[in-house]
């Protein structure tokens, strides 16, 4: 059974007051993140410390990415209700919760088979429906591009252009990729069929981006 307590409401109004305090200034986000009860992700033992800034394990050494994290990505990736947004990590599915709170139009793959079963199954029962794949992040969904905006949530240890070729003109894509020998955030806005504009922000951790199915 989910239960989202009052107790847990009230965690999460603090966790949203800690990521404005970060930075995280997008009322549409902050909403959308106050929407989705991070407990539900996790497991029970965890219950208690769902709601700091943290990221935390979810198995198969995988984790819940920090909420500032997760709060930074979505801003970046500035979503507009209806769009088609390709999510690259589902992991818990926590991220793809927030994308559908703020009204896009899913499209989540997971390479780990117990993460990808998980967050079919809650995000089901929590009422969302985005269109997982069980499948390599790396290929993306070439039979539903091109798709306006693309987040990725590992670091990669290069921008896979099967991703950028699949985002739309005028799309923008949000990914971690490795830059010197260090872990940057990337952001890659497409101007035309052929151009695209490269920017690069700070430095970030991130569980890596992996290539095949497990």
């Amino acid at each position: 059974m989910l239960l989202d307590s009052l107790q847990h409401k009230g965690l999460r109004q603090r966790l949203l007051r800690t990521l404005h305090g970060k930075g995280i200034t997008d009322e549409r986000v902050l909403t959308a993140m106050g929407n989705v009860p991070r407990h539900f992700f996790l497991e029970s033992g965890l219950d208690k410390i769902a709601y700091d800034d943290k990221a935390l394990p979810i198995g198969v050494e995988q984790t819940i990415s920090q909420p500032y994290t997760v709060g930074w990505q979505t801003q970046l990736l500035s979503v507009a209700s209806g769009e088609k947004v390709l999510e690259i990590g589902t992991g818990s599915g926590y991220q793809a919760a927030v994308l559908c709170e703020l009204g896009a139009e899913v499209y989540s793959i997971e390479r780990q088979g117990v993460l990808h079963d998980k967050a079919k199954n809650l995000l089901a029962q929590m009422g969302y429906r985005p269109t997982l794949v069980y499948g390599d992040g790396f290929e993306g969904l070439p039979q539903h591009a091109p798709f306006a905006k693309i987040i990725v949530t590992c670091g990669a240890g290069h921008v896979p252009q099967p991703l950028l070729s699949q985002l739309a003109v005028s799309g923008r894509m949000v990914i971690p990729a490795k830059s010197g020998g260090a872990l940057y955030m990337f952001v890659f806005d497409r101007i035309s069929e052929t151009q695209i504009r490269q920017t690069k922000l700070k430095e970030c951790s991130f569980v890596p981006m992996l290539q095949g199915v497990s």
